[in-house]
């Protein structure tokens, strides 16, 4: 038997132009009325061309990678409570 479940992820995106910055929140609905939250930030150095798609999509990533750290975390410590023995699981 086979189980399909969607997930879905929202990226926020807040470009933060006088201060040469670009913040992202990646959203993680799961269905069982749980989110989980990863936050991610660039900086753009004075020097460089003023190009908003390549902010958005540093942040972006970095949002995304915060997101999956907090999805391995919220694992290991289900499983943890399951078991009641320590779990370290690697990203």
């Amino acid at each position: 038997m086979t189980t399909t479940r969607q997930w879905n992820v929202e990226i926020y995106i807040d470009e933060h132009v006088d201060e040469r910055m670009t913040n992202a929140e990646a959203r993680l609905h799961t269905g069982d009325n749980r989110y989980l939250v990863g936050r991610g930030t660039a900086h753009r150095h004075p020097e460089d061309a003023e190009v908003a798609a390549i902010g958005d999509e540093l942040a972006a990533a970095r949002a995304l990678s915060s997101l999956a750290h907090e999805l391995i975390h919220t694992a290991a410590t289900d499983i943890e409570q399951l078991t009641e023995e320590h779990v370290h699981l690697r990203s």
